[in-house]
């Protein structure tokens, strides 16, 4: 795989079970561009370890005042430099491309595992950790996997000098020989001290990056209460810690550093002293002498490479960790099934609370809990936060169904939905059917004004399509943002569409006007509706109320608002003490009064809708 390759067709299935399977998997998933690595590190490396013995054969050629050895020296010299010229050039080039596709890949998997969970795994997962494992976790892995190659080619390096020594002269070369390993091995003492430290500084920098995170998602609702000050001092205070733990950290890999540094120094005054007895004596020649010294000499920099494989190592492994605990969460329910990938059509059934909904109907939902309304919403849309019953459309479960299947034939808005950055056109640019064109859903969604709005606010853009949308919407008020959501989901047209408190953030005149538009637009297609507004409601064909997570009551508005008193108590925000003393009244004892009041403000309430309907 080379970068122009990028993206992956199929970046395969990654082995999740722990951090160091998954960088195993991974190293094995680019095995040809590990072993190109290894060959242009190998090529690289020896050549420049092959410097100190062409030298050696170069002093000693003149010592002899051999001109033929001299000349035969300097080949092998401008051999040396064209190896180590052409080994450096492409063993950084295989490494970068392993760094960069080992990095892609891992995004694309965190991208595929972020589609399949949906809104569940921020549930699941903390948000600011999803981010740092997204950015900063990936450049560590990448860092580790291709860090292994060149860390292999160092160590080949070194065993190929060690034994060239002790057979080019024993007598220095068995001191290298011993001496090498305990420079490599002298710092695994160290290392599980360094690693904890660089597992806490990763574990305090993701908490800050989660609360940085929260923070800037929240940040309208900070200013609207004055809480800035007090989430700016709680960044403050994780900032430090993780300045405290980065020092802590960086003291352990200097001290490493140190000992890299100080040892194969007292290796190199080991030789020297040795190996000038020995010359003294007149044992080895002086181009020896020369040769071993150069090679100790080098051989400090494949060593410097035991140093890099096990600062990657370190840092990749909480990385991999958090990386794989992401790619081994899954939707609560199989979504590979056996059945055909046509998506199906007929009611919407949910057998844990008993719901239906019919198709062709609008249906509103009831729910006095809005978490409980939320998570049956994302069940609706086969997105269970937790393993449950599956919900049947046309009596097949949407389990059965592949999700691309499941995601086509129903559609889930939630009460918070997101905005991506960029021009109106390419948010509204949507899989979609075709039925229902740009124009149509943007009226329906009484999204006139957001236009007028977004064209003042880009002076460049001609067309208000062309306006770009920050990050989040976030220049957008909450009842923007929430209109160009719902024609967002209106262009898609789905066999179902499931609309999570869709009009919370509007006044009610828009309200009105909204249901208006979705009941026209959405008319022989099936449309749920999580509300509590009496606008939607006594628009829809169908009202059902969930008490408790199940079905209570199911009729029109106007009907379950004088029958059924839990139904009222949720709609028309009838406190309990209300309540209880409506139920404590006996209806043949209640005064007349009281009677007569309750009829006044039923017809109050009904008159009122009509009113603003026919303003609408």
């Amino acid at each position: 795989m080379q970068i122009q390759d990028l993206p992956y067709p199929d970046p395969g299935v990654p082995d999740a079970r722990s951090g160091p399977r998954f960088l195993w998997w991974l190293g094995r998933g680019q095995l040809g561009g590990q072993l190109r690595s290894l060959a242009w590190g190998l090529l690289h490396f020896l050549s420049v370890c092959g410097l100190p013995f062409c030298v050696g054969l170069a002093v000693q050629a003149v010592v002899d005042r051999s001109g033929a050895r001299l000349v035969q020296t300097g080949g092998l010299l401008l051999l040396c430099g064209a190896g180590i010229a052409l080994g450096d050039t492409m063993l950084h080039r295989a490494a970068v491309t392993n760094w960069i596709t080992a990095a892609a890949r891992v995004q694309q998997l965190l991208a595929r595992r972020t589609a399949l969970l949906g809104s569940a795994l921020t549930r699941r997962v903390a948000a600011g950790e999803v981010v740092a494992v997204s950015t900063g976790d990936v450049e560590k892995i990448g860092w580790f996997v291709e860090a292994v190659s060149r860390f292999t080619a160092a160590a080949l390096t070194i065993v190929a000098v060690c034994v060239g020594l002790v057979v080019y002269q024993p007598a220095l070369g068995i001191i290298v020989a011993v001496g090498v390993p305990v420079l490599a091995l002298a710092v695994l003492p160290l290392l599980p001290r360094a690693t904890r430290r660089a597992d806490t500084q990763r574990e305090k920098a993701g908490r800050a990056t989660e609360l940085a995170s929260d923070t800037v998602a929240g940040l309208r609702v900070l200013r609207g209460i004055g809480g800035e000050e007090l989430f700016l001092d709680r960044y403050r205070r994780a900032s430090q810690e993780v300045r405290t733990a980065a020092v802590r950290s960086a003291r352990m890999w200097s001290i490493i550093s140190a000992i890299q540094v100080l040892l194969p120094g007292l290796l190199m005054i080991a030789v020297v002293w040795r190996g000038v007895q020995l010359a003294h004596e007149g044992r080895i020649a002086v181009g020896e002498l020369v040769t071993v010294y150069s090679a100790v000499m080098l051989l400090t920099y494949p060593l410097r490479h035991f140093e890099e494989i096990a600062m990657a190592y370190s840092f990749s492994r909480p990385s991999a960790r958090r990386a794989a605990r992401v790619l081994s969460l899954d939707r609560a329910t199989d979504s590979e099934g056996s059945r055909e990938a046509c998506a199906p059509a007929g009611d919407l059934y949910d057998p844990r609370t008993g719901l239906l909904v019919p198709a062709g109907q609008l249906t509103a939902v009831v729910c006095g809990d809005p978490d409980a309304a939320g998570v049956l919403a994302e069940r609706l849309g086969g997105h269970p936060a937790e393993k449950s019953t599956s919900v049947l459309l046309g009596g097949v479960p949407l389990d059965e169904l592949p999700l691309d299947s499941a995601r086509t034939a129903v559609l889930v808005q939630d009460k918070d939905p997101v905005l991506l950055s960029g021009s109106l056109r390419e948010l509204l640019d949507v899989p979609a059917s075709g039925a229902v064109s740009v124009e149509e859903a943007l009226t329906a969604a009484q999204c006139g004004d957001v236009l007028d709005a977004l064209a003042q606010a880009s002076l460049d853009a001609q067309d208000p399509m062309d306006a770009r949308i920050t990050e989040r919407g976030r220049s957008l008020s909450g009842g923007q943002r929430q209109r160009l959501a719902l024609a967002r989901s209106l262009i898609t047209d789905p066999e179902v569409l499931v609309l999570d408190e869709p009009t919370s953030a509007v006044d009610s005149h828009t309200e009105a006007r909204i249901a208006e538009g979705v009941r026209h637009l959405r008319a022989g297609r099936t449309t749920v509706v999580f509300t509590s507004s009496p606008l939607l409601l006594d628009l829809a064909d169908r009202v059902v109320l969930l008490h408790e997570g199940e079905v209570a009551a199911v009729g029109l508005h106007r009907e379950l608002v004088h029958s059924e008193p839990r139904y009222r108590a949720v709609v028309t925000r009838e406190t309990d003490e209300e309540a209880t003393a409506r139920s404590d009244t006996p209806v043949e004892e209640a005064p007349t009064e009281t009677v007569l009041a309750e009829d006044v403000l039923a017809e109050d309430v009904l008159a009122e809708l009509e009113e603003i309907e026919e303003s609408a």
